[in-house]
């Protein structure tokens, strides 16, 4: 086994699979991240989102997720659009959910991966992560030198930008590393100051329950009353403190088509939008992000930021 040829050979895959980056590290424990998920937890900044509770020890230790894992592949791909709502006083929908649901197009990809592994490497194990596991995505994209996680906690690549989904592949095989790189927000603070319901509680502290994106995606009751009139307009997700980001003027549109929005999508007006059918938004947003939150979740949020 030569780590630095099979590292070649999986990144040269990877590139042409369509990622756009691609950081490998250490399937170790994150023992800087242990003290900080358990304050988090502890301060309840995970609002109802229970799932986060769970699995702790695996959220720190990939070696329990995969027996004898040696490396954590970290990828990045971008979703940046290059065309936005029509309508800039619609409602509006984070860019991540403009095409298709990315959870099913990266798992894809990371499944043909990891057999691309198989078939040129040997009897490898592995499991591939979107989102969607106990995986502390961030931290590791940051440990294998993709970027640095800012102080919005997204991860900032310093060449594009942040409007990227994380994924990994996590596998017993031994490959070379990448360096971690160091952090250059400076003393930029645009992100915190943006933010209108004030959920970025300290540089590098979002306080989840507070987050426009949490309230809009995640809490299936009734917002807060004293969030009314915070919302600037989002029904579902919110890129604020991504569109301040300095670092975000290097975005560049993605190359991924089944990121591509729906034109009926971008020409949603705001009549439209407040006129929505359950027959409409099953058409709209049938392979959408947005299909997450049900017809009765969009409403909801719809009712909730409809000016009075």
């Amino acid at each position: 086994m030569n780590p630095a040829k099979n590292t070649e050979l999986i990144k040269r895959e990877i590139k042409r699979l369509g990622f756009d980056y691609c950081g490998i590290s250490k399937a170790d424990f994150l023992e800087e991240e242990a003290p900080r998920l358990e304050n988090w937890l502890k301060n309840n900044m995970h609002g109802k989102m229970e799932y986060m509770q769970n699995h702790f020890d695996k959220r720190l230790d990939p070696r329990l997720l995969v027996p004898n894992s040696k490396s954590v592949i970290s990828l990045l791909l971008n979703y940046f659009p290059e065309e936005k709502q029509k309508d800039e006083t619609a409602p509006k929908i984070s860019k991540y959910a403009f095409g298709m649901d990315y959870h099913f197009v990266i798992k894809e990809k990371l499944n043909a991966l990891l057999e691309f592994i198989r078939e040129n490497i040997g009897e490898i194990d592995g499991r591939a992560f979107v989102d969607s596991a106990p995986v502390l995505d961030k931290a590791w994209a940051k440990k294998s030198g993709l970027g640095w996680i800012g102080k919005n906690s997204n991860l900032i690549n310093k060449n594009s930008g942040s409007f990227y989904f994380i994924a990994e592949l996590i596998i017993d095989l031994e490959l070379d590393y990448d360096k971690e790189i160091k952090d250059y927000c400076g003393t930029c603070t645009r992100c915190i100051d943006a933010c209108p319901t004030s959920a970025i509680v300290a540089p590098y502290v979002v306080d989840g329950s507070k987050c426009i994106s949490y309230f809009t995606i995640e809490l299936k009751e009734n917002i807060p009353s004293e969030m009314k009139g915070k919302f600037d307009n989002w029904v579902f997700g919110c890129d604020i403190c991504q569109d301040v980001c300095p670092w975000n003027s290097f975005s560049k549109p993605h190359k991924e088509p089944y990121f591509n929005p729906k034109t009926e999508l971008l020409e949603m007006t705001k009549k439209d939008f407040y006129e929505l059918t359950e027959e409409t938004f099953k058409r709209v947003f049938k392979d959408s992000a947005v299909k997450r939150t049900k017809f009765s979740g969009l409403k909801k949020n719809l009712d909730f930021i409809k000016p009075d």
